[in-house]
């Protein structure tokens, strides 16, 4: 498992990553899409497992989910598992939010 650090505070991730947006956030070589709803934080891949669109472009609904913007397929922001589609689940990536900073944990298969 890899650890990345965004920031350097708590306080200063929350300033620099609006809420109910979706973000795209350069880990190493990989692109990830990022949420944050109050303290939490959901990281996922920013592509959708059906067809590849991405999911930067995509919405979020009331329900925590992320909402794919070709044939509106929906993922469970918290497990990743696909809720209205017939595709596989969307990888999430577990974070973690320190006095130090967003921590996001990308296991080394990725």
């Amino acid at each position: 498992m890899k650890t990345f650090l965004l920031g350097s505070t708590k306080r200063q991730v929350l300033e620099m990553i609006p809420e109910c947006r979706i973000h795209k956030i350069n880990l190493g070589d990989q692109v990830i899409a990022l949420v944050r709803s109050q303290e939490n934080f959901h990281a996922f891949q920013a592509d959708c497992p059906h067809r590849g669109t991405s999911l930067l472009e995509g919405s979020l609904s009331s329900e925590h989910e992320v909402i794919c913007p070709l044939h509106r397929y929906r993922f469970n922001l918290m497990t990743g598992e696909v809720k209205v589609g017939s595709c596989g689940n969307l990888e999430i990536y577990p974070t973690e939010l320190t006095q130090e900073g967003l921590k996001v944990f990308i296991s080394n298969d990725e």
